[in-house]
């Protein structure tokens, strides 16, 4: 008995730990290289079909302070998110949970505005959750 207890902790455990937070997959929706001034730029979703659940914008290179993304849907509907955040250099947004059903993604515009102190521009990539 204490054989198939052990047995049974361990495929639980091993089940367990195949949905832990770390082995979500975000898909690669598009990126853009962000100017050093205030400034909007926009990200066309063309390579990834379906209806995403979630987004978040991910920083390279250079911070980037974000004002708000307005994400646009195929359905012709669109999403203001209020963002205010400083995010540095290989830092991401917060997990941004978007509104509704059917959210398929046609582009992401996001307001910014990067530091003229930093010689390098930003890169900001985008992901989406199904």
């Amino acid at each position: 008995m204490k054989t198939l207890n052990v047995i049974f902790a361990f495929f639980l455990a091993s089940s367990l730990m195949s949905f832990s937070p770390q082995n979500i997959r975000w898909d690669f929706l598009g990126q853009r290289t962000v100017n050093y001034k205030l400034d909007r730029d926009e990200i066309v979703v063309t390579a990834k079909e379906g209806s995403f659940r979630k987004i978040k914008l991910q920083v390279k290179k250079a911070p980037v302070e974000f004002r708000k993304v307005i994400v646009h849907y195929r359905n012709g509907n669109k999403e203001t998110i209020e963002i205010r955040n400083h995010i540095p250099a290989g830092g991401e947004t917060r997990t941004i949970d978007l509104n509704g059903k059917n959210r398929i993604i046609s582009k992401v515009v996001f307001y910014y505005n990067s530091e003229l102190k930093v010689r390098r521009k930003g890169v900001v990539k985008l992901y989406g959750l199904h």
